[in-house]
């Protein structure tokens, strides 16, 4: 007998019909003698509706507020699926995040996990209960319930399924595993069959979106393998794990990335501490810093300009504007409109030319170049945001073509 913990996100659970259709998958895995725990996200839309009806009523509402209301979400999704799985004859029981022992910091709508206590989950499966646990949600240490942001529903079956030392964690997604780019923009993708933590910890991070960045990092941590497979058919999917080192895949995936802006910082006098002050400011609020490229200096200034997440553009422009000219740069430049594509593989270690090939392909489709950034297994471009799916399609052919 193994313990599986199982992941369905909210395309999944959308209706009655994928409804009894996870059931089906759920109840399957149960009747082969094993114990199931699952972690269910919000159906569909419904997050999203949520926060668009917070918004009728106060577009300024707390973060506090906003938590107790979107943990509904999840609480319907583990219900309707309970009654789902009783209707088909089988023991189960739906726990909320609190229920099922999930203790997480105070940051209202990004919490962390500090631990879970799973002892619940142990009673009710000793009792042969499937068991249910909604997504993306805990409480924190003044028993307010807390959500843990975009994609928390992954982190919290990683969470699970390492504290309770799963013999399988499952993530059912709507693709049925990792491919080299996004298969509904790219027909010419192909699926992955194994991808190592790095690598796929790269590309959720680059704006993949087949797994939450946080839940590719803690599988890394404690070292559980995850598997990435479709809710809509019944194949194998993508296995996550430890880099297999022989005759390793010189490129895994291309992604892209539109929750980008640029700011540019306009004649910065040529002194030191200067940038660890800008970037300092933005590390006080919480605001992360990706690409950062700085010119040489000239006529005693010099020019940063760095990358952060579209969402914070507006609170990184009021918490720089002041500061820049306290002193004495000359003007912050702010660019909503532009993309991130980049590649991800760990063969890029060994193989000279990899940026070269990609250069190549962009000016081969006449894509301007505003920023790059590399590392051991990444190479990043910034590019103007209407080039963002040509860009994709002219890498992935350079490269899988």
């Amino acid at each position: 007998m193994s313990l599986i913990v199982q992941k369905f996100g909210g395309s999944s659970v959308k209706d009655a019909e994928r409804l009894f259709n996870v059931a089906d998958i759920v109840t399957s895995v149960y009747k082969e003698g094993n114990d199931v725990v699952v972690v269910v996200s919000a159906q569909g839309d419904t997050t999203d509706d949520l926060i668009e009806k917070a918004n009728e009523i106060n577009p300024n509402a707390s973060k506090r507020e906003m938590d107790q209301m979107l943990t509904a979400g999840e609480q319907i999704s583990a219900s309707l699926l309970a009654m789902a799985i009783e209707k088909l004859g089988y023991p189960v029981v739906s726990l909320l995040g609190w229920q099922a022992g999930f203790l997480t910091t105070s940051a209202y709508g990004n919490a962390r996990i500090r631990r879970v206590n799973p002892d619940r989950i142990r009673k009710e499966l000793d009792k042969k209960n499937i068991v249910i646990v909604t997504g993306f949600q805990g409480v924190n240490r003044y028993d307010d319930m807390t959500t843990l942001g975009r994609g928390g529903s992954d982190t919290s079956a990683v969470a699970i399924a390492c504290a309770m030392h799963a013999d399988r964690c499952q993530i059912y997604t709507d693709v049925d595993g990792v491919y080299t780019a996004d298969p509904r923009k790219i027909p010419a993708a192909r699926k992955l069959d194994v991808i190592s933590y790095d690598e796929m910890l790269e590309l959720a991070t680059l704006g993949a979106q087949v797994l939450h960045n946080r839940s590719v990092e803690m599988a890394k941590k404690y070292n559980l393998e995850l598997e990435v497979l479709s809710s809509y058919s019944r194949k194998p999917g993508t296995i996550v794990k430890e880099e297999n080192k022989v005759e390793k895949m010189l490129i895994s995936g291309v992604a892209k990335d539109t929750n980008v802006a640029r700011i540019s910082v306009i004649g910065v006098p040529d002194k030191p501490g200067l940038a660890f002050k800008i970037f300092s400011k933005l590390s006080s609020k919480g605001i992360n810093v990706d690409i950062i490229l700085q010119s040489i200096g000239r006529n005693g200034t010099k020019d940063i300009s760095f990358t952060i997440a579209k969402d914070n553009l507006e609170d990184a422009k009021e918490l720089l504007q002041p500061y820049v000219e306290a002193i004495g740069a000359n003007s912050l430049s702010c660019d909503d409109q532009v993309a991130k594509i980049s590649i991800v593989g760990a063969g890029m270690e060994s193989h000279p030319g990899v940026a070269s090939d990609m250069f190549e392909a962009l000016f081969s489709s006449n894509i301007n170049i505003r920023m790059i950034s590399t590392s051991e297994i990444k190479i990043s471009v910034l590019v103007n945001i209407e080039d963002a799916d040509r860009a994709v399609k002219a890498v992935h052919d350079k490269f899988f073509d």
